[in-house]
């Protein structure tokens, strides 16, 4: 298929899925993954739809392998979050395609151009008569935004085994940050942060608001406790992933791990606020809650903290670091989930890393393939978890500047690019050669 004819197909199957409002809340995936179903179906892909309720299922596509090589899952879930049409200046559920080749529409950027480009990747290998060694999968898995009703991944992971894979592609990297020393570098997801809630309460003794000495109204103990939490600093971990980023970015990482950072973030403006979270536990107070009375001063005020940990850290690495930092002085109960949510990450050194990078050198020579591990999660923990899965985040793209793609996500005007669109395909159809097919195309021979 010629490079037009590829984008053409990816951009009609990524409008189609932008005009289907699947919100979450509440979700309503199911026809998205029914349209996703009808497409490979045509194109010669076993496909499959498995729903814990009706209205939310998933997508199994599988193209059989013939056994004797490693599996490979492309992944993209269908929900997107909600969208406000009176902010954007297209409307989000469009589809709508302008004329200088930006795709609009609420999950733009986040996910459903993967998605469809995914998709296609499978639908073009199946066209061609592609049998893999190891089975290569599509899985287009609903509830990935929320997460809470246990119909998406984490519940299918449970319900079908069988969609345990030795390698897999989710989202989360691939973007193209020209650096300030005019080098270039993309971006690749290799893990995530997990999430611990801590819910602080300070404790003081109530008392009627018209005379504020008679009692120890909390929240101003609580507000101490706030500032203590807000000007810790949590302590520095260097894990061998970010590690490779600070090398990769300003040389060695040994001695002094900010000073090494702060040279880091200087390089590109989207490392600025991504850099720091990545060394350590961050702790980000988030919801307060004090007195049901105005002329009540509470005995009890609480906040409650999302704190977000490294792979490998623990809820008493939290405790430890929100205890260090409250001190003494002040009376308060700390309550601490009993265990993280998320949190893990896949080795550097394998097959499909190999993959990405040669890629990145082709597309752009002398590109650097930079190591990240995201400050939040998605649906990748889940694979890694149950089946040992090697999965990172990678979508690349060159024609959409990454500050423009990160911006959309969650915001008004998402949108993307016809070129990063067809770009990311060809990625895709390029891995599931080398990692599903012949010995010879896995070793690039």
């Amino acid at each position: 298929m010629s490079d037009t004819g590829l984008r053409d197909e990816v951009t009609w199957l990524v409008r189609e899925l932008l005009r289907l409002d699947t919100s979450n809340p509440p979700g309503n995936e199911t026809p998205a993954a029914d349209l996703l179903r009808r497409y490979l179906e045509r194109n010669g892909v076993e496909c499959e739809l498995v729903a814990r309720d009706p209205a939310r299922a998933n997508l199994i596509g599988r193209i059989p392998g013939t056994g004797g090589g490693p599996s490979l899952a492309l992944l993209g879930h269908t929900d997107v979050v909600p969208a406000d049409a009176s902010d954007w200046t297209h409307p989000p559920f469009s589809g709508h395609l302008d004329a200088e080749g930006y795709v609009w529409g609420r999950g733009a950027a986040d996910m459903k151009n993967e998605t469809a480009s995914r998709a296609v990747a499978m639908a073009v290998l199946a066209r061609e008569g592609f049998r893999p060694r190891g089975d290569l999968l599509f899985i287009g898995q609903a509830d990935e935004e929320d997460g809470t009703e246990e119909v998406g991944l984490n519940w299918l992971r449970e319900e079908r085994p069988d969609i345990a894979c030795d390698y897999a592609l989710d989202e989360g990297g691939g973007w193209r940050l020209p650096l300030a020393d005019g080098r270039v570098a993309y971006t690749l997801n290799v893990g995530e942060k997990a999430s611990v809630k801590a819910r602080i309460t300070a404790i003081g003794e109530a008392g009627h608001a018209s005379k504020p000495s008679i009692g120890e109204n909390a929240v101003p103990l609580l507000a101490a406790l706030i500032a203590r939490l807000v000007a810790h600093r949590t302590a520095r971990v260097l894990l061998p992933e970010t590690r490779r980023l600070l090398e990769l970015l300003v040389g060695s990482a040994d001695g002094d791990v900010d000073a090494a950072v702060e040279r880091a973030r200087a390089l590109e403006p989207s490392l600025v606020h991504d850099l720091p979270p990545l060394f350590g536990i961050t702790i980000a107070p988030t919801r307060l809650e004090a007195s049901g009375a105005l002329n009540v001063m509470p005995g009890r005020a609480t906040v409650d903290c999302d704190c977000r940990l490294l792979p490998g850290q623990t809820v008493a690495d939290v405790e430890r670091e929100i205890r260090a930092a409250l001190g003494t002085g002040i009376a308060y109960v700390l309550e601490l989930d009993e265990e993280p949510v998320g949190g893990s990450s896949s080795p550097l050194e394998t097959p499909l890393h190999d993959v990405c990078r040669r890629f990145v050198a082709r597309e752009e020579p002398g590109a650097i393939l930079l190591p990240m591990i995201s400050t939040g999660f998605c649906d990748m923990h889940y694979l890694r978890e149950s089946f040992g899965t090697v999965a990172y985040g990678f979508w690349p793209m060159r024609r959409m500047p990454a500050a423009e793609y990160l911006n959309g996500m969650h915001n008004r005007d998402e949108r993307i690019h016809v070129d990063d669109l067809d770009l990311a395909t060809r990625f895709h159809i390029e891995a599931a050669r080398a990692i599903s097919g012949s010995p010879a195309l896995a070793t690039g021979a």
